[in-house]
């Protein structure tokens, strides 16, 4: 027997113990809807492009391709990467598409389902799990490019690759967090996805993702400053040398994630209600 709900005015932050619990509970029974809207919203990304999966491709390796060419003529000059430089900004390219994803997943995953927000009660944890299982389904095709690059490349494998998986989930737990403290607002306001697109292109050269990280001058500070730069660093390192020169970065960065996770989920559970009723209105 379903456990008895009873919705009172009185706010649910003066029973966090039962807020936690009845979050836990749609979380659970948000899954199968979840699974569901994935497979929906990965079959009509594939079936609608002439080019497919191979969208997946094609931009770490036209990146990549362009900055080898301007390596070789002299126009830029990237300095020492600790594998061959093709394969360090595909795969880096690959990470840096990945958080983005988690990014803008959950502005668009709510700003997609407002019609069906503001007439069906269902669990809203479920919208995101699905765009979430999406970002990880598209990683597993962008993991096929990684590892055909590692062994062209000849790029040596330390076993530390086996942790890479969970620095990866770091890495996309942080775009989940910042996307869903931005989808209530999503909804409200195009501004944010607009912004988000300009903010990320720039955000993108602040993020050693064509370079290595740099250690001088103010454009260094700035670079160890960005949140996601012990993150993406010490995923490709746990997959190439194994040599961490991040790690207190990427621990500090990680439980400021996750507890900023649980508590901007509780604000997205606290704030919906009153997005979805001012769009209906």
């Amino acid at each position: 027997m379903p456990p008895e709900v009873v919705f009172t005015p009185e706010s649910t932050l003066r029973h966090p113990i039962q807020l936690l619990k009845q979050m836990w509970r749609d979380l659970l029974a948000s899954r199968e809807l979840a699974w569901r809207l994935m497979v929906r919203d990965i079959s009509a990304q594939y079936r609608q492009s002439i080019l497919g999966i191979a969208w997946a491709f094609l931009p770490p390796i036209l990146m990549a391709t362009g900055l080898t060419l301007a390596g070789e003529a002299n126009v830029i000059n990237v300095g020492k990467t600790d594998i061959p430089y093709p394969a360090y900004v595909m795969f880096s390219t690959s990470l840096w598409q990945t958080f983005v994803e988690a990014l803008n997943g959950p502005v668009q995953a709510v700003t997609v389902a407002k019609p069906m927000l503001a007439r069906v009660n269902f669990p809203r944890e479920a919208i995101i799990l699905a765009k979430l299982g999406e970002v990880f389904f598209n990683f597993a095709i962008k993991l096929i490019l990684i590892v055909a690059l590692f062994l062209w490349f000849r790029v040596p494998v330390s076993w530390t690759v086996i942790l890479a998986p969970v620095a990866l989930i770091h890495l996309i737990m942080l775009g989940t967090f910042i996307g869903i403290l931005l989808a209530p607002l999503g909804v409200l306001y195009q501004d944010v996805s607009k912004g988000l697109t300009m903010i990320t292109g720039f955000w993108l050269f602040l993020t050693p993702v064509i370079y290595p990280v740099p250690t001088e001058g103010t454009f260094g500070r700035l670079v160890n400053l960005n949140p996601v730069t012990p993150l993406l660093v010490t995923t490709r390192e746990l997959a190439t040398t194994g040599v961490l020169s991040e790690a207190f970065g990427f621990w500090v960065v990680s439980i400021i994630t996750f507890v900023g996770l649980l508590f901007t989920w509780i604000s997205f559970r606290l704030a919906m209600p009153f997005v979805i009723e001012r769009v209906s209105s």
